[in-house]
């Protein structure tokens, strides 16, 4: 590993606060000779995990902090980190970074926190001493000591010239190290730039994060505001809705009362006459009614379709079956009374009820209560009953035909007929329920008339 230009991480702290112990150095000589690399051989304890900036320093003895090193080599992370036995490893220190002077030194384990973790034994860079060396050798040896001094001349020489040639390689690294300081010069240069661009940057967002929180601030007034405007207009809404539900009473209240009259202007309307009138066009629709019998399979299919449209009216029906019921109820009571009406009549007439044209049906079998006593009997008793089942309607009655003039007498509108009643005892438009009611007071029966069909109930 060679050392790099990025200074290692160190602390003031003092020998008292040092660990020692957590790294162990081996095979530490008491001397090493100058211009040699020398090998640092370590030892890493069960209880001492390294780091990846940790680094081993050479101090001169007597030092007091980690920043009094005199070179320094970053250290080699073991392979497996998590093995709990002692691991043993190895840096390298190259000479050209060692001691030249004769002073003592020692090997220290700094941790990247800068903390010591181990220290070596001093030792010493000096050359070994050769006036205190006896050497007793014998003619054979001293022929293969200058044989072999020979040898070392020539490697001598071959060191020399690689010296020579290292010499210019450092001269070369040296340029490039002195490139690369004033690289490292223009990078921290900047590095300070960018800091201060970023201070800058900082201030002006910090300037913004005030902005937006006086913003928030307002915003979260403004939502208070409005949070009690929608309270103030969530209670006019209440007082409104309130005001409009007293409104749809008061229509519906003039509903029943326009449903009273319209019941009252239909009583003015019922008179002997208009009654012979309306039973001729009944017999005539009934006439017409079965001709379109035999059309009426073909109506069965859009009657079919209709019935969804019958389906969501079901409902009203059923109020407006509850409603005749009260006034089939009220009619019974009123026919009451035109019996005795009707039995005046003929006794002043010099008619009896036997001699009338006819009779009323001996069965109910819609279970309706008979109706005798009426004057020329029931004028609609000939409307028929289809057998063919009913498209949802309650009784299952269903009016197959009516006579050609129906629009004529404003009971029923046939084809090509109005809603405008022809007849001297109605002059003004009478929409087909109030008219059916009008039919049903007479037969003691509730119709309800949906499009083309009647069903009965």
């Amino acid at each position: 590993m060679e050392e790099t230009v990025e200074d290692p991480p160190t602390s003031a702290v003092l020998l008292d606060h040092c660990h020692f112990s957590q790294v162990i150095f081996n095979s530490v000589e008491k001397f090493y000779v100058p211009g040699g690399d020398i090998t640092c051989y370590y030892t890493l304890t069960q209880h001492f995990i390294p780091r990846r900036k940790d680094w081993i320093g050479i101090f001169r003895v007597g030092w007091k902090t980690t920043r009094e090193y005199y070179t320094f080599m970053w250290v080699t992370l073991p392979v497996d980190l998590n093995s709990k036995s002692p691991k043993q490893q190895e840096v390298q220190f190259k000479a050209y970074y060692l001691p030249k002077d004769d002073e003592y030194y020692q090997f220290c384990y700094v941790d990247q926190d800068g903390v010591v973790r181990g220290a070596s034994i001093p030792f010493q860079f000096c050359p070994e001493n050769e006036e205190d060396i006896l050497v007793v050798t014998t003619q054979g040896e001293v022929e293969e000591i200058e044989q072999h001094n020979e040898e070392l001349c020539r490697e001598n020489k071959q060191l020399k010239d690689s010296c020579v040639s290292l010499q210019k390689q450092n001269a070369d690294m040296q340029a490039r190290l002195q490139k690369k300081q004033e690289e490292l010069e223009t990078l921290k240069s900047i590095n300070k730039k960018l800091e201060q661009t970023m201070k800058e940057q900082k201030d002006c967002w910090e300037t913004e994060l005030l902005q937006l929180k006086e913003q928030n601030q307002k915003m979260s007034s403004e939502n208070e505001k409005m949070g009690v405007r929608v309270d103030q207009l969530q209670a006019q809404l209440s007082t409104q809705e309130k005001e409009i539900e007293k409104l749809v009473q008061g229509v519906q209240d003039k509903a029943e009362q326009l449903e009273d009259l319209k019941k009252e202007n239909g009583q003015l309307f019922l008179s002997l006459t208009e009654q012979r009138e309306h039973r001729k066009e009944l017999e005539r629709t009934v006439e017409e009614m079965k001709q379109k019998e035999t059309t009426a399979a073909k109506k069965e299919q859009e009657l079919t379709d209709q019935n969804f449209d019958l389906s969501k009216r079901l409902s009203e029906n059923k109020i407006i079956y509850n409603v005749l019921q009260k006034e089939k109820e009220r009619m019974e009571e009123e026919n009451g009374l035109l019996k005795m009406e009707n039995s005046t009549l003929l006794s002043y007439m010099g008619l009896n009820y036997d001699s009338l044209p006819y009779q009323a049906p001996a069965s109910n079998q819609g279970g309706a209560r008979p109706n005798p006593g009426l004057v020329y009997g029931n004028p609609y008793s000939g409307i028929q009953e289809s057998p063919a089942p009913s498209l949802g309607f309650p009784g299952g009655a269903v009016v197959e035909s009516l006579p050609a003039n129906a629009g004529d007498t404003g009971l029923c509108p046939g084809p090509g007929g109005s809603h405008m009643p022809q007849s001297g005892w109605a002059r003004e438009p009478w929409p087909l329920r109030l008219r059916v009611r009008s039919l049903c007071s007479a037969t003691g029966e509730a119709t309800t008339v949906r499009g083309p069909r009647t069903a009965k109930k």
